[in-house]
């Protein structure tokens, strides 16, 4: 099967990034044939041995194709974008053309069996519009709903043609009921098929013996929708002995004020900046605790990629760790419960006491559990993270390819 892959930014190390890598190389794997159209920063080169240079059109962004930073799904990217609601007019409309030459050259060119293009938002709408008799099949990342409320006009005008795509993949079951309001589509269209992560990284080790110190450990974008500022204010109240690492990358005045608040905690936080998958498992098997203290994710799949580790887990309750911890996790996953929110990724000013207050309980309790020898069931661990093997996502990602073709064959919009 000809499969044509469709990112609007850069196939790297972030979510939807790493997602597309892994659907490449288990569809090769397959016998499928890939190509790839991606939005790329002009200093951007393809990780080794992802896909021929002939397999793929790039769209090079900082002046080259187009003269402003790609655009990020998230409004903070680990490295320099564009805001979606910052784009002027005449911007949107050369974003829009560009993609629509881009991928019609795609289109033209591979003569794809299936399109499998990612996030619900204009980029996907362009290849709707532009292969509207092709099998399409999106998957929904989380930051696509939420640029339909950071931008409600643009979202309102991409509602009709998003609505044509033939099957949708959520991350999860919460989600998957958001996309269903949002486009007012028939819920059997739209697949729960949660991401996967890389056991040949990612999997238990034994943990130094005696590290002196607590290990902590965070992975992600150094930003404030993340936690991170939440984290390590609240680390100036967590008793003991700890160290935290801090791996991932940031840009502008939020990367800044991770860095300075980081600083301010002497050398008992290291800042390690991005690290590959292989070298993120080895710091994760050295590590004791993972923390994620997001506002705002779709399935983290880092929580399992620490799970499978060896790790404890300190996460906020949102619904995709709620997804894969279940309601009754044990001691070593805690939940820390969030206030109403601001917006989608923000808290309200006057919550940050209360929100730093639980998180430094939570921290301060799973420290105490692995002071006291307390480890993770292996037997859980395995229960958590047998269903999400990239082999067997994949699989049922091919299903899903299926279920559009034959739509597609029957008409059936």
């Amino acid at each position: 099967m000809r499969i044509l892959h469709v990112l609007s930014q850069k196939p790297d190390f972030t979510g939807s990034g790493k997602y597309v890598q892994e659907m490449i190389l288990q569809g090769r794997a397959k016998g499928h044939d890939p190509f790839l159209v991606a939005g790329v920063s002009a200093d951007f080169a393809m990780p080794a041995g992802l896909i021929a240079p002939e397999r793929c059109k790039l769209l090079r962004f900082d002046g080259h194709d187009l003269d402003f930073p790609v655009m990020g799904m998230s409004d903070v990217m680990p490295y320099p974008s564009t805001v979606c609601s910052s784009l002027t007019r005449l911007q949107l409309v050369e974003y829009m053309a560009a993609f629509r030459r881009i991928v019609g050259a795609a289109v033209a060119g591979f003569r794809p069996d299936v399109i499998h293009s990612n996030h619900l938002w204009m980029v996907t709408a362009v290849t709707r519009e532009v292969a509207p008799h092709i099998p399409l099949v999106t998957t929904c990342h989380g930051s696509c709903l939420r640029q339909h409320h950071l931008c409600p006009d643009l979202g309102r005008s991409l509602r009709g043609t998003l609505g044509r795509i033939d099957r949708i993949i959520a991350l999860f079951g919460q989600q998957k009921r958001a996309i269903v309001d949002l486009l007012d589509i028939d819920p059997d269209r739209v697949d729960v098929i949660g991401g996967g992560y890389n056991e040949l990284c990612f999997f238990a080790g034994d943990k130094p013996a005696d590290a002196g110190a607590v290990q902590l450990l965070y992975a992600g974008k150094l930003d404030s929708s993340k936690g991170v500022p939440w984290l390590l204010r609240s680390l100036r109240r967590v008793e003991g002995p700890w160290r935290l690492h801090l791996v991932g990358a940031g840009s502008g005045a939020e990367r800044d004020l991770c860095l300075r608040l980081a600083t301010e905690l002497g050398d008992r936080v290291t800042v390690h900046g991005v690290l590959s998958h292989r070298e993120l498992g080895g710091l994760m098997r050295q590590s004791d605790i993972f923390v994620l203290p997001s506002f705002f994710e779709g399935l983290p799949l880092v929580l399992l990629e620490a799970l499978a580790c060896g790790c404890s887990i300190v996460t906020t309750d949102l619904p995709g760790a709620r997804e894969l911890f279940g309601e009754s996790p044990p001691r070593t996953v805690r939940l820390v419960e969030l206030p109403p929110l601001e917006t989608v990724d923000r808290p309200f000013k006057a919550d940050e006491p209360l929100l730093e207050s639980r998180l430094t309980e939570a921290l301060q309790a799973g420290m105490a559990d692995v002071l006291g020898g307390v480890e993770p069931d292996p037997e859980y661990v395995g229960k958590v993270t047998e269903p999400y093997s990239w082999r067997g996502i994949f699989a049922r990602i091919e299903g899903v390819y299926e279920a559009a073709r034959k739509a597609q064959g029957k008409g059936q919009k």
